[in-house]
């Protein structure tokens, strides 16, 4: 269920309260383990916010950044979390280091794991300056991708892209033509008729004969259509003049003066006026706009 503002700032409190419980037992063994490497008592007090404090940074940059960026925010935030629970793990099986009665430099038995311990110890600070520098320095180049605007009509915009490019087929498809079908004469008309001729049919003639010429095979010869080339010639110009758009619409005026509004289509416009289909759908959304504003 979704949580109101009250109920989200209770939250947060209580996750700020755990946090800051969980930063005070991870500071007491922290500042042990500083003092134990040869820190005073103010760094030993300021060190385990070194360590902790850019691990809280590193999450902030993780929230913020992308791509590479996040992924090198959560290495640093795994390293140093995992480098903490170490310290404080050493911190709890070393008792000396409760009552800082440790010697110096002196974190496990082992040389071999006093020496990394002492190493790990010792380089967080410096690797703290280092990362939380690098960090920052991302956050503040950081720049979010835009977001794209929502289309606010997905159906009214698809509607105008097919009203210009198709005309109103719906309404201006013409009817079909009907033929009347052809009627034959009446064969007594046709008797009679022979019959009032003044003279007799002719005979028919036999055709004479053709003597057979042998066939010479010539070989065809088609010369290839020649391509136009240059201007076409003022005479094979169209004689009808390019009209302005101020001509076609008086036109388009006069033919669809006394149309009524639901014939004034694109497509009788076209076939009236003679224009191509996009001046078509121009002139009619023009009248169409004209009778609109006209009508009271």
């Amino acid at each position: 269920m979704n949580l109101n503002r009250k109920g989200k700032a209770l939250l947060v409190l209580a996750l700020v309260a755990v946090v800051g419980m969980a930063f005070r037992v991870s500071w007491n063994a922290l500042r042990d383990v500083a003092g134990a490497i040869g820190a005073d008592s103010t760094a030993a007090t300021l060190y385990p916010f070194v360590v902790d404090g850019l691990m809280a940074l590193a999450l902030i940059a993780a929230l913020v950044l992308t791509g590479k960026d996040r992924k090198f925010a959560l290495r640093v935030l795994g390293t140093y979390t995992l480098a903490s629970l170490v310290l404080n793990y050493v911190h709890g099986l070393v008792p000396a280091l409760h009552g800082a009665s440790a010697d110096w430099g002196r974190l496990a038995d082992w040389d071999p794991a006093n020496y990394a311990l002492v190493l790990l110890a010792t380089s967080l600070p410096v690797g703290s300056i280092y990362f939380g520098s690098d960090l920052v320095a991302k956050v503040l180049h950081h720049r979010p991708a835009p977001i794209p605007a929502p289309i606010t009509n997905a159906e009214e915009s698809t509607e105008n892209v097919r009203n210009q490019s198709t005309a109103d087929l719906a309404v201006s498809t013409p009817a079909p033509i009907t033929v009347a079908p052809l009627r034959m004469p009446d064969p007594v008309a046709v008797d009679f008729l022979k019959s009032a001729l003044p003279f007799k049919p002719v005979r028919a003639i036999a055709p004479t004969p053709v003597k057979t010429i042998a066939k010479r095979t010539v070989a065809a010869t088609s010369t290839p259509p020649r391509r136009a080339t240059g201007t076409v010639p003022t005479a094979a110009r169209s004689a009808r003049p390019k009209r302005t758009p101020a001509q076609l619409l008086d036109e388009a005026r006069t033919v669809t003066a006394a149309w009524p509004a639901a014939n004034v289509t694109a497509e009788g416009i076209r076939r009236e006026v003679r224009t191509s289909p996009a001046n078509a759908r121009m002139l009619r959304d023009t009248l169409l706009a004209e009778r609109a504003t006209t009508t009271p």
